[in-house]
């Protein structure tokens, strides 16, 4: 078992290393989704009806497209370098590198979200402390990157992988998307009337981001495998 997580954490390194050193995906998408809040700022008043309706749909855009920017460069980089047959060729377990990826693109889009969740609960004058949101957006951020990891190793290899990977990707992830809207918008009706949110709806939602997450994390770790293989 310490060799197994040892073989994890040192993936999670070399990956956070390589982006202090080259700063080719959190910088870049960090002013992606920066730019993309700012121009749905000014396409609309964030006034308290349009808040819950809105706001939710704008925040989770833009994490999803600056998701999937991420996680083309997963495996591209590794692939560009040769870094991803010395992987393949390392004595550890398949799972043990897929969790390790995982990890990685788990960090940086949450380092990202982190950042940005203050810049728009200011600019969409919402309270900066919403402990649900937060806990929302760790467990959709996970989910999330346990199937992107999947289907960026699958998309590694495609000439058009940038096209690809959203097409093959996105309806499966769906479910946890439509679920962060949902839970979100119930967040912020609560937060513009200027009371807690529903708690049954969100709540509900959040159960069903859990077990997403549950499901896809045995699943994509299973399936992670013989993905590499090929």
């Amino acid at each position: 078992m310490k060799a197994y997580l040892s073989a994890i954490f040192t993936i999670l390194w070399k990956d956070f290393l390589l982006e202090v050193r080259t700063k080719e995906v959190v910088t870049p998408i960090l002013v992606f989704v920066f730019l993309v809040i700012i121009t749905f700022n000014f396409a609309f008043e964030p006034t308290p009806a349009l808040l819950a309706v809105v706001s939710a749909g704008t925040l989770w855009v833009s994490f999803t497209f600056a998701g999937v920017l991420g996680l083309n460069r997963t495996f591209a980089m590794e692939k560009e370098k040769g870094g991803l047959d010395g992987l393949l060729l390392t004595p550890v377990s398949r799972d043990a590198l897929y969790f390790g990826k995982l990890l990685s693109a788990f960090f940086f889009m949450l380092a990202i979200e982190f950042v940005m969740l203050p810049v728009f609960g200011i600019l969409f004058n919402l309270p900066l402390f919403l402990p649900s949101l937060w806990l929302l957006t760790v467990l959709t951020t996970l989910g999330f990157a346990a199937v992107g990891t999947v289907f960026s190793a699958m998309a590694v290899n495609m000439r058009a992988r940038e096209v690809l990977l959203p097409v093959l990707f996105f309806p499966i992830v769906l479910p946890v998307i439509i679920a962060a809207v949902e839970s979100t918008s119930a967040i912020f009706a609560g937060a513009g009337a200027g009371r807690a949110e529903d708690w049954s709806e969100f709540a509900r939602w959040l159960q069903l981001t859990a077990a997403f997450d549950a499901v896809f994390l045995v699943v994509s770790a299973a399936l992670f495998q013989f993905v590499v293989q090929e």
